[in-house]
């Protein structure tokens, strides 16, 4: 199935932690790479995916051990979603948070995260 995801991870000081992601492994769910996005205070990281195979990513992220996991960012846009959605490390796990005027709902089978609108956007009569 198609579905096409952008992800873009932001972290300070984690290239050592993020360079596996950035290589090819057969034992991941999701076979893209991340590529670095870099800045100067902090590191960027981002990858497309074009197929509803990512489900373990966010389980993954969590899983890595972080040099400054308050640092941690994940951005997901899936391609129905107004807008990126934010989810930060909370107690070890990745959490969305919440962001003003949007409204994320599930559709089990057809997107990993939900699809995220923007509630004050003008919708179509």
């Amino acid at each position: 199935m198609s579905r096409f995801a952008q992800v873009i991870v932001i972290a300070k000081n984690a290239h050592e932690v993020m360079e596996p992601l950035t290589r090819p492994d057969e034992g991941r769910e999701w076979h893209q790479c991340f590529e670095s996005i870099g800045g100067s205070w902090f590191d960027a990281w981002a990858v497309e995916f074009m197929r509803l195979n990512w489900h373990g990513l966010l389980a993954h992220l969590e899983s890595l051990p972080w040099p400054d996991p308050y640092s941690v960012q994940v951005l997901i846009q899936d391609e129905e979603d107004d807008c990126f959605g934010l989810w930060m490390l909370y107690e070890g796990r990745l959490v969305e948070v919440s962001l003003p005027h949007t409204d994320r709902y599930l559709v089990p089978g057809h997107t990993v995260t939900g699809v995220f609108t923007r509630t004050d956007r003008p919708r179509p009569s």
